[in-house]
């Protein structure tokens, strides 16, 4: 809103910056005149802001730091000892067995990252980040890890089978005919242990996370 950010601007200016003198802030304090524009920009060069007017966000953030390091010099005494207040009597065992206690699920960023890491491993979006997050530590752990790596590289040595002690079940009438039967039906049978590994494996990795209930610190109460 232009009219929010143009008190805004006065703000800072009465209240943190105070770079021109009272009597000399008039044209900025004239926010609703056709010219407070041209007396912005005027200000953004006295007080040299490196940001053109155009450039609204860079310039806010500028102002802002600005603002917060004048304040800061004025009153170092009182600020140079604080701490945030999310800080006070933190107990360190507890924050460094849960390092993601604070973590936003909401922050923009946090949503791309875990997005991007799901697209790379290709796994299924879901509604939750978190949800997605705790499918990307699971397959990382299981998959990705140096141990998991190493296993799934080592050559796989093949076992002698004995054909004749395997019973077809039926006949072709050539004895070369059934050997090859033989040998597709035990291929099959290794394909489908294979796939109910896979199975299985993808089975503990929903329970893993559906079985897992969502924490609400603030609360202090387990439950969905």
């Amino acid at each position: 809103d232009e009219t929010e950010f143009r008190n805004f601007i006065v703000w800072l200016e009465d209240q943190k910056i105070r770079h021109y003198k009272i009597e000399d802030r008039g044209n900025l304090r004239n926010i609703h005149s056709d010219d407070w524009p041209k007396s912005f920009e005027k200000y953004m060069k006295d007080v040299n802001c490196p940001f053109k007017i155009q450039e609204r966000q860079e310039t806010v953030d500028w102002l802002l730091g600005l603002a917060v390091r004048l304040e800061y010099g004025d009153n170092a005494d009182k600020y140079k000892d604080s701490t945030p207040d999310g800080a006070k009597n933190t107990d360190n065992t507890a924050k460094n067995a849960e390092p993601l206690i604070n973590l936003d699920v909401n922050n923009p960023d946090f949503k791309a990252g875990v997005m991007a890491l799901a697209n790379l491993l290709q796994i299924q979006r879901h509604d939750d980040y978190l949800v997605m997050l705790k499918a990307i530590r699971i397959l990382v752990q299981e998959r990705l890890t140096q141990d998991a790596i190493a296993k799934a590289t080592q050559s796989k040595e093949g076992l002698p089978v004995a054909l004749e002690k395997h019973i077809l079940g039926f006949d072709t009438g050539d004895a070369v005919l059934n050997e090859a039967a033989q040998i597709l039906r035990l291929l099959h049978i290794e394909e489908l242990r294979e796939l109910q590994t896979k199975i299985n494996e993808a089975i503990v990795a929903v329970q893993a996370i559906i079985a897992d209930p969502k924490t609400d610190h603030r609360l202090g109460k387990v439950g969905r």
